[in-house]
C-alpha cells in the first residue's frame, strides 16, 4: 500500500466539505484491531489494549478504522476476519494464544489460511529459555506454544510464552499477539511497528494537544472559530472532552516531522490569544502535573481538606511521582465533627451557614494549611448526590476553596446529579483553582 496525495480541495467547515487531510485518510493505510476472548464480551476484564494500539498506530501513520471483539468461538473469528481483511490493509489480532483448549487463535488462523500447525524451533529455544531461567519445569502444553502456523512469521516474545504472528496475503498484513497488555505492548514496540514501517510507506503524522479547563467544547469552538477555519489544509483539529477539560488536537499531515511540529507551534501560537485564560497545559500534561511542577518550582507546598471528594484530590496529587516534595498530607473531613475537632471550623459557622458552605471551606482550607504548615490549603464541601439535595442547596453545588500566602479565594461549583462525575470535576476545578492562585502569587 502506498501513499499517494490527493489533490487539494477547498475547506469548508460550515459545508462540511473534506479537507485535504480527510481525503488522504482513504488513501492511507487502515487498520483494523480485533480482541478475542469471552472474558472481554462478558465484562471481565477491561479492554485497554485497542486504546493503546490506535495510539501507536496513528503515531506512525497508519489510520485504524474499527475495533471489534469476538468471543472464543471458531465460526466468529472466521466471520470478524472475512470481514476485517475486505476492509483493512492491516489487521491486529490480540488474545486466545494462551495453552490452554479454550484459546482456538492458532488453530482458527491455520484454517483461514489454509495451513496446519508446526514446532518453531526459534519459538521453541525461547519458551524454553523463559522457563529455565525461572526455574519452573515447562509442561507439554507449554511446549505446544512454540506450535506456530507454517506459514506464519514468528515474532519473538522475550516478555511471555505466547507467540507473535506476521501473515501476509494479497498484500495485507494479518498480526497475531498475547491479549496481555504487557507482553503486547513489547511485542508491538520492538517488533511490529518496525516491521509494519518498512512494509508499507506511510505518511508523517504529527500531534500537537492544547489542554485546556474551564470552557465548554461548544463555547470554545464559537471562541476559535475564525481560527479554525483559517487552519491548511493539512492540519485537522479535533475537540477532545473530558471531566471539566477540553482537549484541542491538532493533527497534521506531511513528509517531514520537523516542519510539522513546527507548523503546529505556530498554529498554537496564533490560537492562544484567544483562549489563553483556560490554557494550563499541552500535550501529555494533566492538572496534577503541571500543579505539580508549579509547587515544585517555586519550592511551595499544598495539603488538602476534603468532604464530598473523599480523598480523590490528595489521590490526584500522589499519582505523580515526586509528589512527597510539596504534598504534605490531607483531612478527609466528612463529618462535622472532623471539621471542627481536625481542621478547626466553627461550631457557630456550620450551624449558621452548613457544611455546604462558602465560610465552611474558607474556615477548612485556612485550618488545613494552618496545622500542615503548607504554603496553601485547599478544600472542597458540596453534595455530591444522588440524594441529599434541597432547594436551596441542590445536588452537585459544591464550593472549594484556597488559602494562599495572598488570602484565600473560594468558587461556587453547580454541577449535576451524577456523584463520580461531580467528584472527578470538582478535584479538577479545585486543582485548577490551586493552579491560579501559584501563578498569581509568583
Amino acid at each position: 500500500m502506498i501513499f499517494k496525495p490527493n489533490a487539494l480541495v477547498e475547506r469548508s467547515y460550515q459545508n462540511r466539505i473534506l479537507s485535504t487531510f480527510e481525503k488522504n485518510l482513504e488513501y492511507m493505510v487502515k487498520a483494523e484491531v480485533i480482541t478475542i476472548g469471552d472474558e472481554i464480551l462478558f465484562g471481565q476484564i477491561t479492554d485497554t489494549n485497542t486504546q493503546w494500539i490506535g495510539t501507536e498506530l496513528t503515531n506512525i501513520g497508519i489510520r485504524p478504522i474499527r475495533k471489534s471483539s469476538v468471543g472464543d468461538t471458531e465460526a466468529a473469528i472466521l466471520e470478524v476476519l472475512t470481514e476485517a481483511e475486505a476492509r483493512a490493509d492491516v489487521i491486529l489480532i490480540t488474545g486466545g494464544l494462551g495453552p490452554t483448549k479454550d484459546d482456538i487463535t492458532k488453530t482458527t488462523l491455520c484454517k483461514y489460511f489454509d495451513t496446519e500447525l508446526v514446532i518453531n524451533e526459534h519459538a521453541l529455544e525461547i519458551i524454553t529459555s523463559f522457563f529455565v531461567k525461572r526455574g519452573r519445569p515447562m509442561t507439554e502444553l507449554n511446549r505446544q506454544q512454540a506450535a506456530l502456523p507454517k506459514n506464519c512469521t514468528y515474532i519473538a516474545n522475550y516478555w511471555g510464552t505466547a507467540p507473535g504472528m506476521w501473515f501476509e496475503r494479497n498484500g495485507k498484513v494479518f498480526i497475531s499477539m498475547p491479549g496481555v497488555p504487557f507482553e503486547m505492548k513489547n511485542l508491538m514496540t520492538h517488533g511490529m511497528l518496525p516491521k509494519l514501517q518498512q512494509f508499507f510507506e506511510t505518511p508523517v503524522i504529527q500531534h500537537k494537544i492544547i489542554r485546556t479547563v474551564g470552557l465548554g467544547e461548544s463555547f470554545l469552538a464559537e471562541r476559535i472559530e475564525a481560527w479554525e477555519d483559517a487552519l491548511p489544509p493539512h492540519i485537522r483539529l479535533a475537540y477532545l472532552p473530558s471531566f471539566g477539560q477540553v482537549k484541542l488536537r491538532l493533527t497534521a499531515t506531511g513528509k517531514d516531522k520537523e516542519t510539522l511540529k513546527a507548523e503546529n507551534q505556530a498554529q498554537v501560537n496564533q490560537v492562544l490569544p484567544l483562549i489563553q485564560d483556560y490554557v494550563f497545559g499541552y500535550d501529555d500534561d494533566e492538572m496534577e502535573t503541571v500543579v505539580g511542577r508549579l509547587l515544585k518550582e517555586q519550592g511551595q507546598t499544598v495539603a488538602t481538606a476534603e468532604s464530598c471528594t473523599g480523598g480523590y484530590v490528595s489521590h490526584l496529587l500522589t499519582k505523580v511521582p515526586g509528589s512527597s516534595h510539596y504534598f504534605m498530607g490531607g483531612v478527609v473531613s466528612y463529618s462535622n465533627e472532623v471539621k471542627i475537632n481536625q481542621l478547626g471550623v466553627k461550631p457557630e459557622t456550620l450551624a449558621e451557614y452548613g457544611a455546604v458552605s462558602e465560610a465552611t471551606v474558607i474556615e477548612m482550607s485556612e485550618g488545613v494549611r494552618n496545622r500542615l504548615g503548607t504554603t496553601y490549603g485547599i478544600a472542597a464541601s458540596g453534595i455530591a448526590g444522588p440524594d441529599g439535595g434541597t432547594d436551596e442547596k441542590p445536588v452537585g453545588t459544591i464550593w472549594i476553596a484556597c488559602a494562599g500566602p495572598q488570602g484565600t479565594v473560594t468558587h461556587k461549583l453547580q454541577l449535576g446529579k451524577f456523584r463520580e462525575q461531580n467528584i472527578q470535576f470538582t478535584g479538577i476545578y479545585l486543582l485548577n483553582l490551586l493552579r491560579k492562585q501559584i501563578l498569581a502569587n509568583r
